[in-house]
């Protein structure tokens, strides 16, 4: 009986959560949710601190060292210095730990902080933290996603859902650079 219950309970929530998660999807123009989370260092980096100075490319990827993250971080290395050039700092987030972080900096050269957010807090805010379908299997996982806030703290672009990584880091470098959102 009490199996019974629990599995009820769970159902009867699953829809709230689900319509809950599509609610907090963020939008362009919208102010960036506050953030303080620890880098591969567990050095926190906080939103606030680029306030008036930086731009941010904020990413989110499922996990480290897998095929398509290693490329979306890999590629962002690569334009590193570009980025720079318009005062835009790049953050990697998942929900790995920093040591995980760490190692896979240390593994592919990667020139990017890497927050994370092992609480899951960051993701939720952000809205990324979704129901996900692979092989017919339904699970929660990070969506991969992009967010570009201004010096202001303002969402200037808002990207869910991105099917391919790769040239992905290089289509947020030309928006930034020639299509004039910072």
């Amino acid at each position: 009986m009490k199996g019974i219950q629990v599995t009820s309970i769970c159902y009867s929530f699953a829809p709230l959560f689900i319509k809950t998660q599509a609610m907090t999807m963020l939008e362009k123009n919208q102010l960036a949710p506050a953030f303080r989370s620890p880098n591969q260092h567990s050095e926190i980096i906080d939103l606030s601190s680029y306030k008036g100075s930086k731009n941010i490319v904020l990413y989110f990827y499922p996990k480290d060292d897998t095929r398509g993250c290693t490329i979306e971080a890999n590629q962002f290395t690569e334009l590193a210095s570009e980025f720079a050039k318009i005062d835009t700092v790049v953050l990697g987030v998942s929900k790995d730990s920093c040591a995980s972080h760490l190692a896979f900096i240390d593994k592919y050269g990667l020139k990017l902080d890497l927050l994370a957010d092992t609480s899951g807090e960051l993701c939720a805010a952000y809205g990324v933290w979704q129901e996900k379908e692979k092989n017919g299997i339904r699970k929660m996982g990070i969506v991969r996603s992009t967010f570009v806030i201004n010096k202001e703290g303002v969402l200037v672009d808002v990207i869910y859902g991105i099917s391919d990584a790769n040239g992905h880091a290089q289509e947020v470098f030309d928006k930034l650079k020639d299509g004039g959102i910072i």
